[in-house]
């Protein structure tokens, strides 16, 4: 902090004395540009100015210019001027990726606003996951996961984000088991004498019916 207060206040001090640095010219300005249809586009301004990195060696010329989060992160990647016939999914979870740049027909999520369908050209959306099943569909072949939480982030170049606390494949959990406490818990449910316990019954019976019609 001492070093930027320094170096504000060495650009203040040089344009109060007429020199030709003015902070303003440290702060990122949107500029525009004709293409070649002579129509306006914004273009990304530099994250660090040339003046700013001057400004910097004057003043600490032992430390190195600080890098910011822009030289990082890579570009969006353009927007397709067709829908592509198939849409690109990532499906993450804390310890691997489950599906990689997978290439599939669609995707259904579980989402809190209701079951969510992303096809290829889909608008650009932030979905929050609930317990549920989440199901990927890439011609006959549909794989079935029991996800727990999450998010979905769907691009608009056709690229899905899903990363999810938990997921299970479908197929390799048991029914029966699954019938038994959705059974246990609706009795819980019934007999709940507490907010509290109802709550908890509410989210098991939740669970174990999206356990139940995924694998029914």
């Amino acid at each position: 902090m001492w070093l930027l207060r320094r170096l504000a206040g060495s650009c203040a001090s040089t344009t109060a004395r007429g020199g030709q640095v003015s902070f303003s010219k440290f702060v990122p300005v949107r500029a525009y540009a004709e293409d070649a249809a002579s129509t306006e586009k914004l273009k990304k301004p530099p994250a660090i100015t040339e003046d700013l990195r001057k400004a910097w060696k004057a003043v600490a010329p032992m430390l190195d210019v600080p890098k910011v989060p822009s030289d990082f992160l890579e570009g969006r990647p353009p927007v397709p001027t067709t829908i592509p016939t198939k849409l690109t999914v990532n499906f993450v979870l804390p310890q691997k990726y489950e599906m990689e740049a997978k290439q599939v027909d669609m995707v259904i999520v579980p989402a809190t606003s209701g079951m969510m369908g992303v096809l290829p050209g889909h608008v650009s959306t932030i979905a929050q996951l609930k317990p549920g099943v989440l199901s990927i569909h890439d011609g006959a072949d549909v794989k079935k996961y029991i996800v727990s939480s999450g998010f979905a982030f769907v691009h608009p170049n056709s690229v899905t984000d899903i990363l999810a606390v938990e997921a299970v494949l479908a197929e390799n959990l048991d029914i029966e088991a699954a019938r038994k406490g959705l059974a246990d818990y609706t009795t819980k449910l019934n007999s709940a004498t507490t907010d509290l316990a109802k709550a908890e019954a509410q989210v098991a019976i939740e669970v174990y019916g999206s356990l139940v019609a995924a694998l029914t």
